[in-house]
């Protein structure tokens, strides 16, 4: 059997009515097996995985982005040194330092986003107005104070394709760090390609994340795994998250069908 998203959000209680069940769904705040959706009228299957990212202590939703990959990958950032692309608000930096990661260098072109917890934690280096496209290991370090290179690196980038800025950031990382990216198709695939802010055909996401993949592995980092982000981006575009490495992994032709999976384009 099947029904409507809205109608069984409500009906396992998930959602007061089935009016705020669709306030959730176009939120972005609802994942079906572990895939974020959009679309109220979407019809799943009674055995659906449901999930609602409700309100917690987390600075921002995308949080749980980073939080589904650390989880699907075994990636574990306690000890290490870590930095944040992209910090804006802090989602991400957040979970680094709850797992452990001391210190977190939290970047980002902008000024003035970065929650205020986190700018006043002694554990969070917050660098603001840095373009980290012509970021080096020396520009970063002295810009942050921090002389280790970061082991464990991520990044919620917007407005500038992934392929652009991995070259920086494999020059920068410490060897054998693991790189969590977000990749977001909506950025990747030219202003042509996205109608009304939304990238709507599968084949290109496809194509989008086949061209981070094969971006990372020119400059030497290996893809270890991908996931569909459990939360939709802007305008509820579907986002992924990728595993990279220079240590381990495997080139991406290994991950055509994950991709094709992930992305619908089958």
């Amino acid at each position: 059997m099947s029904g409507r998203l809205d109608a069984e959000l409500a009906g396992r209680g998930l959602a007061r009515s089935r009016t705020h069940a669709a306030q959730l769904i176009t939120d972005g705040l609802v994942s079906v097996d572990g895939r974020g959706v959009v679309k109220p009228s979407m019809r799943v299957d009674d055995d659906a995985r449901i999930e609602v990212a409700g309100a917690d202590h987390y600075v921002s939703r995308g949080a749980h982005k980073l939080l589904a990959a650390l989880e699907a990958f075994g990636v574990d950032p306690a000890g290490r040194v870590a930095l944040d692309l992209g910090a804006s608000t802090g989602g991400f930096t957040q979970v680094l330092r709850e797992r452990g990661a001391s210190p977190v260098m939290a970047v980002d072109v902008g000024r003035g986003q970065l929650s205020p917890a986190l700018a006043a934690d002694t554990g969070v280096v917050s660098v603001e107005g840095y373009n980290v496209r012509f970021m080096t290991a020396a520009t970063l370090s002295a810009a942050t104070g921090v002389t280790q290179r970061p082991s464990i690196v991520t990044g919620d980038l917007s407005f500038i394709s992934l392929p652009h800025v991995l070259p920086a950031i494999a020059a920068t990382a410490a060897p054998a760090a693991e790189i969590l990216l977000l990749i977001k198709p909506q950025f990747e695939v030219g202003r042509t390609a996205v109608k009304g802010g939304l990238v709507t055909d599968p084949a290109l996401r496809a194509d989008a994340v086949h061209g981070v993949l094969w971006a990372a592995w020119d400059v030497g980092l290996r893809t270890n795994g991908i996931i569909a982000s459990p939360i939709v981006g802007t305008h509820g575009n579907q986002e992924y998250v990728a595993w990279f490495s220079d240590a381990h992994g495997t080139d991406p032709s290994e991950w055509e069908s994950t991709v094709t999976r992930l992305t619908g384009s089958r």
